[in-house]
């Protein structure tokens, strides 16, 4: 199985331009997914890894603004472990809004994970 912890920066850049396909075929060799590095959850992924992994689920990214100094936490749950320490003006991607956070990617960070809504200025 091959590794891969940047598909985030894979998925960033434009694709070739091809014909539309009649079928599809599995092949290559699988992708372990870090979970860390890319927004892939088992419900729901990062619409521009959708040509490296089968979601139930995808979503667009909603570019925001951090407002305020913020932790990036790797649960929804605002007291797990800390991955980073957002800073105001940081951008952070957000794929999916729930009742206190919002989960997506910190680009400039490459890390997934989750945020206090209140602490960017399109979701306060």
């Amino acid at each position: 199985m091959k590794n891969s912890d940047n598909l985030w920066e894979k998925a960033s850049r434009p694709a070739p331009v091809e014909p539309p396909r009649k079928s599809f075929a599995l092949t290559g060799q699988s992708i372990a997914i870090d979970p860390l590095h890319n927004a892939v959850r088992p419900d729901l992924a990062d619409v521009r890894l959708a040509e490296y992994v089968f979601a139930p689920h995808y979503a667009a990214p909603m570019p925001c603004t951090v407002t305020r100094g913020v932790s990036l936490h790797a649960q929804s749950s605002l007291q797990s472990e800390t991955l980073a320490e957002l800073k105001a003006g940081e951008t952070f991607e957000c794929l999916e809004v729930l009742r206190e956070v919002a989960w997506g990617v910190a680009p400039d960070r490459r890390l997934a994970g989750y945020v206090a809504r209140d602490a960017l200025d399109r979701l306060a």
